[in-house]
C-alpha cells in the first residue's frame, strides 16, 4: 500500500498521531471514518498523487497508530475539537500551512470542525457522507434510531467495550477481496485492539455530548462555514432518506456549498468506489476560484 509515500509519527502535547504522506503540489489531507485507520485511502492517496497533490492521511486520535490521552469523563479528550487540533498540528510539523481537507464519516465531523474552527488553514472542504451530528439528533426517527442504533449503544458506558472486544471479528465485518489484503490487516489490528475500541466509543460518546454542544453553540452564534465545500453521499447508504437533502443540510452551515456528488458505493466509498472519488475530489480541489 502507498508505494512512495513516507510514514511519521508527529508528537504533540498530549497525543502521537501516525500520518501517510506522499506526493507533490497542493496539499490534500484526508480524514478516515469508523472503524478504519488510514490505510482506508490506500486507492484514493495514490490517485491523487498522480492528479498532482500532496497527500497526508492521518489516523484519527486513537484510532489505529494514533495515541491520545485517556479518556475523561466529559468526553472531551475524544471531541472532535481535540482529534481537529491534532490534525492541524500534524500538518503543520510536515510544513504545510494551507490544505485542502476532505473527511468520511466521523472523519467528516473531524474536518468540519476543523474548518469551523480554523478557516485560514483550508483552501476547499468535501465532506462525505455526513450532515452535522446536532442535525441527525435533531430528526430523530424510529427509523434512524433502529438502523443507526449503534450511535446510542456506544454512547452507553462499559457495556460496548464489553460486547465488542469479547468477538470484534464478528462486530467489524470485512473482508480482504473487498479491502484488500493490506488494509484487512490493519484494520483488524486496530479493532483487536482494546485501546482503540475505546478510543473509537469516546469519539460517538463526544459526539452526543460536548460535539452536540460545540454545534449548537456554532449555530447560536451565527458561525458558518466558510472555506468552499462539497458534500458527497454514498448511493447505497441512507444519508439523504433519514436526514434529508445533504446539500441543502449543508447550506445551512455554510456560505459556499459548491453542489453534491452521489458516489456508487455503499458505506466506505473509498474502498468500493476509489476512481469515482478520486475524480470527484481531484475536479473540486483542482478547480480555479
Amino acid at each position: 500500500m502507498f508505494e512512495g509515500f513516507q510514514t511519521s509519527v508527529v508528537h504533540l502535547d498530549d497525543s502521537e498521531v501516525f500520518v501517510r504522506h506522499g506526493g507533490s503540489g497542493p496539499a490534500v489531507v484526508l480524514l478516515h471514518g469508523h472503524p478504519r485507520t488510514s490505510s482506508t485511502w490506500h486507492r484514493v492517496a495514490p490517485g491523487l498523487v498522480e492528479r498532482g497533490f500532496t497527500v497526508v492521511c492521518p489516523d484519527l486520535r486513537g484510532y489505529g497508530r494514533s495515541r491520545g490521552p485517556a479518556p475523561t469523563p466529559d468526553h472531551a479528550a475524544h471531541s472532535k475539537r481535540a482529534m481537529a487540533a491534532d490534525i492541524l498540528g500534524a500538518v503543520r510539523r510536515l510544513g504545510i500551512e494551507r490544505f485542502h481537507l476532505a473527511g468520511h464519516d466521523r472523519g467528516s465531523y473531524v474536518a468540519f470542525r476543523l474548518a469551523m474552527d480554523d478557516p485560514q488553514v483550508v483552501d476547499r472542504l468535501a465532506l462525505l457522507d455526513c450532515i452535522p451530528i446536532s442535525e441527525h439528533l435533531r430528526r430523530i426517527t424510529p427509523g434512524f434510531a433502529t438502523r443507526w442504533f449503534h450511535w446510542f449503544f456506544f454512547a452507553q458506558p462499559e457495556t460496548p467495550e464489553r460486547v465488542i472486544n469479547a468477538d470484534p471479528d464478528s462486530w467489524y465485518a470485512g473482508r480482504p477481496e473487498d479491502l484488500g489484503d493490506e488494509n484487512y490487516a490493519e484494520f483488524r489490528a486496530a479493532t483487536r485492539d482494546p485501546d482503540v475500541v475505546r478510543a473509537m466509543l469516546e469519539d460517538y460518546r463526544a459526539g452526543l455530548t460536548v460535539d452536540r454542544r460545540d454545534e449548537e453553540e456554532d449555530r447560536d452564534a451565527g458561525r458558518r462555514l466558510r472555506p468552499p465545500l462539497l458534500v458527497a453521499w454514498s448511493a447505497g447508504e441512507d444519508l439523504d432518506d433519514l436526514g434529508g437533502d445533504p446539500v441543502e443540510v449543508w447550506k445551512t452551515w455554510a456560505e459556499d456549498v459548491r453542489g453534491g456528488a452521489v458516489i456508487d458505493s455503499s458505506h466506505h466509498m473509498a474502498e468500493e468506489a476509489p476512481e469515482q472519488l478520486v475524480d470527484v475530489l481531484a475536479a473540486f480541489f483542482g478547480a480555479d476560484g
